[in-house]
């Protein structure tokens, strides 16, 4: 199937949520991780570096950029303890802008309010998601995410200071840590002496483990 294009009057940020929302790429590649490769379209990694990424982020899970398509507000019970270092934050940065296309009545996030066209198409202004503005959440602990993509999300900072959510862990099966040969071999294969950022899936699937 033909990959959305990006405009020359949209943003990087605007085409990335619009691209990532699409009902026909989601049911593509219903993979968030696969789905956020092809968008992003990540140049300045080789080719071997980008399999490598996707194939562990499909293992893992993957790290997500935030935006209306995925955000997330917890319950309080949907929370977990992992022993890390928490922090409650309020978002006001995303705005949510839904345009439709009154041909196809295909719907289109932005993150700015105005005159937006696709394919030559002026699109249709028809709500903001204004519940997104001033929702708290607690970075640096999991909460369980029953509709996927993984068996658990939490909201950490990465390298660049900015709010990611991260995805972990396999929804259709159980740890099985309590098996010390299961336990040593699941942290051999992942290098969990080393586990990597705390922005990264494999980070958190270690310390489930």
């Amino acid at each position: 199937m033909p990959i959305p294009n990006r405009s020359d009057r949209e943003s990087k940020k605007d085409f990335l949520t619009r691209c990532m929302g699409d009902s026909k790429m989601n049911e593509e590649y219903p993979e968030t991780s696969q789905r956020y490769a092809i968008c992003s379209g990540n140049s300045k990694a080789s080719l071997l570096e980008q399999v490598c990424d996707i194939l562990e982020e499909n293992s893992l899970g993957n790290t997500e950029a935030i935006g209306p398509y995925n955000f997330i507000v917890p319950e309080d019970s949907e929370y977990e303890d992992f022993g890390e270092e928490t922090e409650e934050v309020e978002f006001n940065s995303i705005a949510a802008f839904i345009y439709k296309n009154t041909d196809t009545e295909e719907l289109f996030y932005f993150s700015t309010k105005g005159n937006h066209v696709i394919n030559d198409k002026i699109l249709e202004f028809v709500s903001e998601a204004a519940e997104y503005q001033g929702k708290k959440v607690q970075l640096g602990k999991p909460f369980l995410t029953p509709d996927g993509p993984k068996k658990r999300s939490v909201y950490v900072k990465n390298d660049k200071g900015n709010v990611v959510k991260v995805n972990f862990g396999d929804p259709n099966m159980k740890i099985k840590k309590s098996d010390p040969e299961r336990r040593k071999s699941f942290r051999a294969r992942h290098n969990c002496d080393n586990p990597g950022p705390r922005w990264k899936a494999r980070y958190w699937s270690c310390k489930a483990w």
